[in-house]
């Protein structure tokens, strides 16, 4: 039986906050007068206005409870009805306009309950308005309900006095039992979340963010919605417990409930029709269209939801793109792509820079009898077309799946690779490097299309866009002892020969994979708990990968000594020489939502907060804009430890090798240069792209000609620019 409370009408307005939540002294409206911070003086109303105001057909319980400023005009009031206190701003004869809406300033045909209204607003068919401070020059036109009650959160995972904690909203990421939950709060960033996911038998950690959270807002009842100026909102349905910012713009959503949306005038976030979102937070500069469907979710600023997808329990990243599709239980990091109808991404941790690509079913949970599996991906994960992922399953960076089926949980911990699933010989295969050889056009554009399009206006973290950094290149120096390994098991076995220690193993296969032996075409090159899966998981090319990999080092300590030396305003050899520094231990690093930060660092942050010398999550974001301070020394450390550690050479101590690999690292940049032209002049060249078209000047009309392609001219520019500037040290 539903509930009906009945009470005398003159009730209707007041009494907001219950007697038993309302401090000693305080009136209903102690909270509201200090949210509203207009600056507007507001004065009784005149007899002559009262008198205007009933002739329009208006309506109050007590018109001393109607407060307005000096610039108040009554004639602009018309068949409206309030109740409480509602105060009233300028109201001047206008009509504004936007989007090609235009409507007189006013207020006309609408129930008021206990509202602040700003300057010039325009208020028309809202059937109950309730609770709300309200902006100047807000637009709001044909809306069904727009409330807020007294314990509203909007969307923040706290409780309000007298709450039970089982009415606690929280986010349910990374798994579907909810073992990796976290409360959302509004300026929660990616590395937030992460943390928060990781640690999970650190009962004292855990409990640390819970009450970074709780604390971080004032959990007394009684606060007001919030529609900041210029907001307009149009042909909307319900809208509950929603606090919205300044040149937002809502039209023909359906249901809003439990919601703090971010805007403002550099960075406008829109809603639009038949979207129901709920339980949520939005960031700033974020686009939500079409039929779109939110359940507890938190999406960073500059992010998209667009044509009919759907978001539950899960964290969307900046700058990031769904379309279409279902994500569920997931925590994506920011730059993340997923544009079609048909892919489906469950309980995931996808860490940045990914693509999920039409049909692709990642994590889906029909292999296991609980709710608990979860699936980790590296930067520049790209599952390909009709991919289906079990978890568990892990990924290195930039692993790129052929389209299959694959019917087992895989551990692929060799960046860079093509995965493939191959039915005829049931087997896995593996082929490392395959980017830099095959595709390096869509590797290098996917770094500098990232960084062109981060339009986070709050760069607190450090996002790391470059796919040769600190996590990336710790994962190639495992592959050469992985690869080198797998190659020389394949040769004792088959020479046929008794297996000897690993050491002598690893020999054999880095001898094999340094000149690139004729002899690995014809081993079979397996890769050990590569999937849970009785088949050969085999490794292709790996002479290639590993020669590439190698480059790759060399290059990237070799840019990393040059930027080193350009910051640092040295123009000489000898200057670097004297200048580097000893090379330390290599040091592993870990991927903070976007931001790569050394382990030992994070793991001593987090017994800061432990012990509370870290007091709540202002300081944790602290924490992070001063290790993206810290990052270009920390990574061009590493790169000088990573060297020593793969070649055995302090490059401090040896000017011979420093030379040769500022020189070398000319050559490998121009390969790379070229192979991203080679890898584009395919599609140019294929016989089956090129027989839709009736000639070349139509192609090259309709795709534009590869000469002409703004990102390789760009690239080219930029490889000119790195030979001349190491050419130049090398004079000197």
């Amino acid at each position: 039986m539903n509930i009906i409370k009945k009470s005398p009408l003159s009730a209707l307005g007041y009494d907001f906050i219950p007697s038993n939540f309302l401090p000693k002294g305080k009136d209903e409206y102690y909270l509201r007068n200090k949210q509203n911070k207009s600056g507007i003086s507001y004065r009784q109303l005149t007899a002559y206005e009262i008198e205007v105001l009933v002739r329009n057909r208006n309506q109050s319980d007590d018109w001393n409870k109607l407060l307005v400023s000096d610039a108040f005009n009554p004639e602009l009031v018309k068949n409206c009805k309030f109740f409480g206190l509602v105060r009233i701003g300028k109201l001047e004869p206008y009509c504004i306009e936007f989007n090609n809406l235009r409507m007189p300033v006013g207020l006309y045909n609408s129930t008021i309950i206990s509202c602040d209204f700003g300057d010039n607003v325009v208020i028309d068919n809202v059937n109950y308005l309730s609770h709300y401070i309200i902006g100047s020059e807000v637009i709001l036109v044909n809306i069904n309900e727009l409330a807020t009650t007294n314990h509203s959160k909007f969307g923040n995972g706290i409780l309000k006095e007298g709450e039970q904690e089982n009415i606690r909203i929280w986010l349910e990421v990374c798994n579907e039992n909810g073992g990796r939950k976290i409360l959302p709060f509004d300026g929660m960033l990616p590395g937030d979340a992460y943390l928060w996911t990781r640690h999970r038998q650190d009962s004292e950690l855990q409990q640390k963010f819970v009450e970074f959270t709780q604390e971080r807002f004032d959990n007394r009842r009684g606060y007001y919605g919030n529609i900041g100026d210029r907001t307009v909102i149009k042909n909307s349905r319900i809208i509950k417990d929603v606090w919205i910012g300044s040149d937002a713009y809502i039209k023909g959503a359906n249901k809003l409930k439990n919601l703090t949306i971010n805007s403002n005038p550099d960075a406008k976030t829109q809603i639009g029709e038949g979207c129901e979102l709920v339980n949520g937070i939005i960031g700033i500069g974020c686009r939500i269209f079409y039929g779109v469907k939110a359940v507890r979710f938190f999406m960073a600023s500059h992010s998209q939801l667009k044509y009919g997808a759907r978001l539950i329990n899960s964290y969307l990243g900046n700058n990031a793109t769904i379309s279409c599709c279902e994500v569920l239980n997931s925590l994506i990091f920011p730059a993340h792509e997923q544009h079609h109808n048909n892919s489906f991404l469950c309980a995931a941790l996808v860490m940045g820079q990914s693509n999920m690509a039409a049909g692709a079913t990642i994590g889906s949970n029909h292999n296991s009898r609980g709710a608990d599996g979860e699936l980790i991906a590296g930067r520049g994960f790209w599952p390909g077309l009709c991919v289906s992922l079990k978890h568990n399953s892990r990924f290195a960076t930039y692993s790129i799946l052929a389209k299959g089926d694959f019917p087992a949980e895989l551990n692929i911990n060799l960046p860079f690779s093509l995965i493939s699933n191959d039915v005829t010989n049931d087997r896995l295969v593996i082929m490392p490097g395959y980017w830099f050889q095959y595709n390096m056009y869509a590797l290098a554009r996917n770094s500098w299309k990232y960084i062109d399009r981060d339009k986070r206006t709050d760069k607190t973290q450090l996002i790391e866009y470059d796919y040769l950094a600190p996590d990336s290149v710790n994962e190639i120096v495992v592959a050469l002892q992985l690869i080198a390994k797998a190659a020389g098991k394949a040769w004792y076995s088959a020479n046929k020969q008794i297996l000897p220690g690993e050491e002598a193993v690893i020999a054999k296969g880095r001898e094999l994979l340094e000149k690139d032996s004729p002899e690995l075409r014809t081993l079979t090159i397996l890769l050990d708990k590569a999937e849970n899966s009785q088949r050969p998981a085999v490794i292709i090319k790996a002479g290639m990968a590993y020669q590439w990999y190698h480059k790759l080092i060399r290059y990237y300590t070799a840019r990393e000594i040059l930027l080193f030396a350009q910051q640092n305003k040295i123009t000489t050899l000898s200057g670097i020489k004297s200048a580097l520094p000893k090379a330390g231990v290599r040091k592993s690093f870990e991927n903070i939502g976007g931001q790569l930060i050394e382990k030992s660092v994070i793991e001593h942050c987090l017994q800061q907060v432990k012990q509370g010398k870290i007091r709540n999550w202002e300081q944790l974001h602290q924490f992070y804009q001063k290790q993206g301070e810290q990052y270009h020394s920390a990574k061009f450390n590493h790169a000088l430890a990573t060297f020593k550690e793969v070649y055995g050479i302090d490059l401090s101590g040896s000017a011979s090798e420093l030379v040769d690999l500022l020189k070398e690292s000319t050559a490998i940049r121009q390969q790379l240069s070229d192979n991203i032209v080679l890898s584009r002049k395919k599609d140019y060249q294929n016989a089956f792209r090129k027989m839709v078209y009736d000639n070349d000047q139509e192609m090259e009309t309709v795709i534009g000609k590869l000469e002409d392609n703004g990102f390789i001219q760009e690239d080219q520019k930029a490889t000119q620019q790195y030979k001349r500037a190491i050419n130049a040290l090398l004079k000197k």
